[in-house]
């Protein structure tokens, strides 16, 4: 019995029921699924172009195993490459026969003989075909009218070691060969060295600063490093040099890994050189770039002036680090690391942490040219033997001497222009 006053609903079959629920559910299923793929097609965050790999081609089936095989149909889908969103040292060295570099130890006449490999001898050419492929991103080759058009009108400065010279003079070597030779000139320094691009009224110049603050060792070399003592807290006489300059690019780090404390000193060595006190690396280093850092946000009007710091530069002097428990150093390397973030006793976190946590606290931003890792892999990239120690090209008796080997510095061509590869894509 339905009591009175409340009204009779008419009965719904259930298999009805459900046939219609379930109709509804797909329907609002399908609208939102059509409403997400919408946001995501329109959505600049999440859109990925697909970019082309370079120099994409068959490869016959006798080419070496480190060669690329590619398939004709893969297609790369890494996006264009943004600096703050590749991480441009999680990738691999890819061999690529095609790739030939832009300039020679030959055809560029601004290399150091240190750094002449092919023109010191050295017979094996592998590692100048070597390109670095970042996972996540396509990092653009280095175009030389670009690099001008970049710095027409503008003084750009790389200050640093010996290792930011092997930069220096790769980028000079880059770009100088598309120039003129009545539209460029060097001047070459003891301290200051300028190349002048003068159609493009542009210099790419360097400045001599092992350690970015001053020393007793800055210009007149103490060969010991016992007798060193660094003023980890004075730098404007150097920095006084570098301020009016567009773009400035800095590095210090392997004048800091003698494998002893350091010696630092505050004050004035118009005192003498007593009253120094031995420091732990790390914590010299650390007060050495806070002195750069207040320089900087002191000095450096961000709206005018670029500011980059490259990091460290590894030093490949342990064979046993990648394996080769019956080599020394890099002597006769031939092909890079193959395993996946090789990291050697070469290059010390602890000092890199110190960078990263000093340009985190600055107030003028402060780009990183990260090329440790990448840099990692290439044992094979050195100077090696094929150096000039002291200004002195080794006779082949001492090329034969692993001892001699210089596993710190690299041919040029070759690993700093990947390193401008990455800094040209980041300017």
């Amino acid at each position: 019995m339905i009591p009175s006053g409340i009204m009779k609903l008419p009965r719904v079959k259930l298999p009805q029921l459900i046939i219609i629920t379930t109709i509804c559910v797909i329907l609002f299923i399908v609208v939102l699924y059509s409403e997400r793929l919408s946001f995501l097609s329109s959505s600049s965050i999440l859109k990925f172009k697909t970019c082309p790999r370079k120099h994409n081609k068959l490869k016959s089936n006798d080419r070496k195993e480190d060669e690329v095989h590619v398939n004709a149909l893969w297609i790369d889908d890494r996006f264009d490459f943004e600096p703050e969103e590749c991480n441009v040292a999680n990738g691999k060295w890819v061999f690529n026969h095609s790739i030939k570099p832009l300039y020679s130890d030959t055809s560029c006449p601004y290399i150091d003989r240190q750094y002449s490999c092919v023109k010191n001898g050295r017979e094996d050419f592998d590692y100048l075909h070597w390109e670095w492929q970042p996972e996540d991103c396509t990092l653009p080759q280095f175009n030389p009218k670009l690099a001008l058009t970049k710095i027409k009108g503008k003084r750009l400065l790389f200050v640093g070691d010996s290792l930011q010279k092997n930069q220096w003079e790769s980028f000079v070597c880059l770009i100088q060969g598309i120039i003129p030779e009545k539209k460029k000139s060097m001047k070459r320094g003891r301290i200051h060295s300028v190349f002048k691009a003068k159609e493009y009224n542009a210099t790419i110049e360097f400045y001599w600063a092992p350690f970015l603050v001053e020393s007793n060792t800055d210009i007149n070399i103490i060969g010991d490093p016992k007798k060193r003592i660094i003023k980890v807290d004075e730098i404007k006489e150097r920095a006084k040099n570098w301020t009016g300059v567009d773009i400035l690019v800095f590095n210090t780090y392997v004048w800091w890994m003698s494998g002893l404390r350091i010696k630092a000193l505050w004050g004035s060595f118009a005192n003498g050189e007593e009253g120094y006190e031995e420091l732990d690396t790390a914590v010299a280093y650390k007060l050495g770039l806070r002195t750069w850092a207040n320089w900087v946000d002191s000095t450096i009007n961000p709206n005018k002036t670029r500011v980059f710091f490259t990091t460290m530069s590894p030093a490949h002097t342990k064979s046993a680090d990648w394996g080769n428990t019956n080599g020394v150093k890099c002597f006769n390397e031939t092909k890079p690391v193959r395993k996946r973030n090789h990291w050697g006793s070469g290059s010390n976190k602890g000092m890199m942490s110190v960078v990263a946590k000093v340009v985190k606290t600055m107030k003028v931003p402060v780009s990183i040219i990260n090329i440790t890792q990448i840099s990692e892999y290439r044992i094979d990239a050195h100077s090696s033997v094929y150096t000039e120690p002291g200004g002195k090209m080794l006779s082949k008796e001492e090329r034969a001497n692993p001892q001699n080997a210089d596993c710190i510095h690299w041919c040029l061509p070759g690993v700093p222009d990947n390193w401008n590869q990455i800094f040209l894509a980041m300017l």
